[in-house]
């Protein structure tokens, strides 16, 4: 069909852009609440020695749950605190807590308007739908230009992402209210207040409960993907693990969220009913446990001491102290904290996230003219969007300039001698990927980039072509993570491969995945590996499972960068 597309997305950008400048106070306010609210809450749960937690944790379970259960959850938090997970088991209980506050506190007034109002029920329903069909990566892209890269952008996604099933069950446990309690309270002159707060919400309370909890646990559920926007935990543990192809952190930061999961449960399905009620009432037992924890929030907040003295340093100050990074597995962030060491940097915390969301901070930065420091490397499409300059780095903890490589598996030159042949001449300059790159930052499909760039340098494709056996339909398939120069270096090679006869299949995965790909010869090759130092750590392990074929791109660059209008020229300016 030849109907012009609909510019939806353009409008979105707009229209995101828009609600950024106009409501940037509100979404400061809500960002200091919840990061303050988060703050005191993890303040709580790390008072003291874990083993505290640890004890109150087992008996709240044992008293919802029954014994059994109670010894189950005293094990599995002895073994987080074993394996060296606590302190990230405290920011993802911190996070899921606060995440199932603001459902119930969202959610059920909401699914109370939908029971007793239809047209609020037309209108939600729908919106509900969408909020759980919705892929949960969209929701963080604007949470990232409203709220800035960190644990409130991951948190309001949990938020969306969560609160639909304690609106729909708030909503089915009022609708399910038998009718005849109803006509009897209205025969008793009961008010529309007395009817909900005395009648339907005491029958509907079960209802609710399973709502509250399916949100529970799929706020549990979002640990992961929040990671990818800074928010700190478990599933910042197992997003490292997964980069860096390491099973068994994988799998101990899985079984710790297991663990999690399992007692939130177990404690949120029985608060209504716990086991042993007519041991001890439950209102003596919350009673408690509520003066415990407002007790504890008023001693930490008093007697807390800031253990680094922050102001000293006017950069610092203006930027919270924080150097906006990519994903945790990223060469670049190793470098960077090595930087942070070498440097003596101890004020300064490195943020993970992902390049998205380090280029979304920046974005954001750069259009209001704020100050911020990313971990950057060249060639990349933001040296041609904004005026940026690296730091300089006089104990060269970002090493020197750099090559990118194209590594193959072994026996692709016996299998396919034509594209091993491409692969192994394909080379070009920083110019020459950054205007792939700019073309697709502004739009363009990468794949019709790519051939827009090898239809204006066809001399250059005949040098990487020169003697290549052609193909007959072989299938290549080539790896690359989703790095702005690895999208564009990747897609260039793989159209010069099949305009000479061969089929190629292209595959996005992290950088761990790509290395061992690789090896294992589940992929033919990759034209990504940063060396000698930004992948040295994955190059080192599988190096004698590939073959290097040598670089094919010279002159790329690490370090921290900054907006040029910044007053700073040095790493050493920092402290």
């Amino acid at each position: 069909m030849n109907v012009p597309k609909i510019p939806l997305g353009d409008w979105v950008d707009v229209l995101v852009k828009w609600v950024t400048v106009a409501f940037a106070g509100f979404f400061t306010f809500l960002t200091t609440v919840i990061e303050g609210l988060l703050n005191i809450v993890v303040d709580v749960l790390s008072a003291g020695p874990p083993i505290v937690l640890i004890i109150v944790l087992t008996l709240l379970v044992i008293y919802t749950s029954r014994w059994p259960l109670g010894i189950f959850a005293l094990v599995s938090l002895l073994l987080i605190d074993n394996l060296g997970y606590w302190d990230s088991s405290i920011q993802t209980i911190a996070i899921v807590l606060l995440s199932g506050l603001f459902t119930i506190i969202i959610g059920i007034p909401v699914g109370i308007w939908c029971a007793q109002r239809k047209t609020v029920h037309r209108i939600v329903t729908p919106t509900l739908d969408f909020m759980q069909t919705m892929p949960a990566f969209v929701y963080l892209i604007p949470s990232i230009l409203f709220f800035g890269i960190g644990v409130v952008p991951g948190i309001i996604a949990s938020i969306i992402f969560a609160i639909a099933p304690t609106i729909r069950m708030t909503n089915l446990g009022i609708k399910e209210v038998p009718k005849d309690l109803i006509e009897a309270a209205d025969a008793f002159g009961s008010s529309s207040s007395q009817k909900l707060f005395k009648v339907q919400l005491p029958i509907a309370t079960p209802t609710i409960m399973a709502g509250v909890n399916q949100s529970i646990m799929l706020a549990l559920s979002m640990v992961v993907t929040a990671s990818l926007v800074g928010a700190p935990g478990l599933g910042a543990d197992v997003y490292r693990a997964v980069s860096q192809i390491d099973v068994g952190k994988g799998f101990e930061a899985g079984l710790s969220i297991v663990f999690i999961a399992v007692i939130l449960d177990r404690i949120s399905q029985n608060l209504r009913k716990p086991a042993y009620e007519k041991v001890i009432k439950k209102k003596v037992v919350f009673s408690i446990l509520a003066v415990l924890v407002i007790l504890t929030a008023i001693v930490t907040g008093v007697t807390k001491e800031t253990a680094v003295k922050k102001g000293g340093n006017r950069i610092g100050t203006q930027t919270g102290y924080k150097i906006i990074g990519i994903e945790p597995g990223a060469g670049i962030m190793a470098q960077s904290n090595k930087a942070i060491k070498d440097y003596q940097l101890d004020q300064w915390q490195l943020q993970e996230g992902s390049s998205a969301a380090m280029a979304a901070e920046l974005k954001k930065a750069y259009n209001q003219k704020k100050p911020i420091i990313v971990t950057g490397w060249s060639p990349h499409w933001m040296f041609s969007t904004y005026d940026l300059k690296f730091l300089e780095d006089p104990k060269k903890s970002f090493g020197a300039v750099e090559d990118i490589h194209t590594i193959v598996r072994k026996g692709l030159e016996q299998d396919a001698p034509g594209a091993y042949t491409i692969l192994d001449q394909f080379s070009w300059e920083p110019a020459d990927i950054e205007k792939v790159m700019v073309d697709i930052k502004d739009g363009t499909d990468p794949e019709k980039a790519a051939k827009k760039w090898t239809d204006a340098n066809k001399d250059k494709v005949g040098q990487w072509t020169n003697g290549a056996k052609a193909g007959n339909g072989e299938t290549i398939n080539l790896v690359y993570v989703a790095w702005d120069t690895e999208i564009a270096s990747t897609n260039v090679i793989a159209k010069v491969l099949e305009q000479n006869g061969f089929h190629v299949k292209l595959s996005q995965v992290e950088v761990g995945p790509m290395f061992a790909g690789v090896a294992n010869k589940s992929a033919d090759g990759m034209v990504s590996a940063w060396l000698p130092s930004t992948h040295a750590e994955y190059y080192k392990q599988y190096k004698n499972d590939f073959i290097d074929l040598g670089s094919n791109l010279h002159g790329t660059k690490n370090g921290l960068v900054v907006p040029k209008y910044m007053d700073i020229n040095s790493i050493e300016d920092l402290k």
